[in-house]
């Protein structure tokens, strides 16, 4: 049985289809499990990774955890995964655990923070760590829906927009392929783009022009405090302010993992045309 947490997400969707077509037996866990719609015959548990009350059924007879990095009470979930015979936890981690100030990155270090509980463990632990999540272009479609302008502190800063898709075809490879499991793998995406060329892509797969308006940090945490705490907006900006103008380092991880080359952002706007 393989446990996918965070049983919403765009990547534990995308995997839960996955290990269903491949004939895994497959368990989604969601804080809010109602609200999940998996494919026909798939488990739902209650699984809050902020509430410990709610793990140990949620690990019962697993051998396998997809996991989201959620810090809050990792330790007590790996003790019950190791109490409850889980052999491998998979972690989707992110690549900032490998910039310089990771450790007080609060970003950065929340993960780090899982991962380093997880190889402690008496379990087998794999971690993926994709660059940046080309979704995380969604936080643009209500401006962008709505006519108006998109803000941007630094619209010149690179990043590496990776498909939800890959990291989960990533994620189902060290999965169910003993060979790729116990390593660590930086994902990217396969070009780095500057925020400022992801909304022109943007604006060619929908039609038509999108506005920029650049804006000052502090305008843009101001515009940004109802959906991202402090702490984490602050990480934000200082990792964008370190890649503005910067290109960022890529890798062929995915294609190693997956066999295909990762796919490009104009496939993902394409992918979410709907949302924009």
């Amino acid at each position: 049985m393989i446990l996918v947490t965070g049983g919403r997400g765009a990547v534990a969707t995308q995997l839960t289809g996955l290990l269903t077509e491949h004939n895994h037996s497959v368990r989604v866990g969601s804080s809010d499990p109602g609200k999940l719609e998996p494919p026909p015959g798939v488990e739902t548990v209650p699984l809050d990774l902020t509430d410990p009350v709610t793990f140990a059924a949620a690990l019962t007879g697993v051998g396998s955890v997809f996991l989201y990095a959620e810090p809050a009470h990792i330790t007590e979930f790996v003790a019950e995964a190791v109490a409850a015979g889980v052999r491998h936890i998979v972690v989707l981690s992110t690549a900032a655990v490998l910039g310089p100030n990771a450790t007080v990155d609060h970003l950065a270090k929340s993960h780090l923070d899982v991962e380093n509980a997880v190889r402690s463990a008496p379990i087998a632990s794999t971690i993926l760590r994709p660059g940046s999540f080309a979704g995380n272009a969604g936080a643009w479609a209500w401006p962008i829906k709505s006519g108006r302008p998109v803000s941007l502190p630094f619209p010149g800063s690179h990043n590496d927009p990776i498909h939800e898709q890959d990291i989960a075809e990533a994620a189902f490879a060290v999965l169910t392929d003993p060979q790729l499991q116990q390593r660590e793998y930086v994902l990217s995406g396969p070009e780095s783009l500057t925020f400022a060329e992801q909304i022109d892509q943007l604006s060619t797969a929908i039609g038509r022009p999108i506005t920029v308006n650049q804006v000052t940090p502090d305008e843009w945490k101001k515009e940004m405090a109802d959906y991202i705490p402090a702490l984490y907006a602050d990480a934000l900006l200082d990792w964008w302010k370190s890649n503005d103008g910067k290109p960022v380092q890529l890798t062929n991880t995915v294609e190693e993992l997956t066999g295909h080359p990762a796919r490009p952002f104009a496939t993902w706007a394409q992918d979410h045309l709907n949302d924009f």
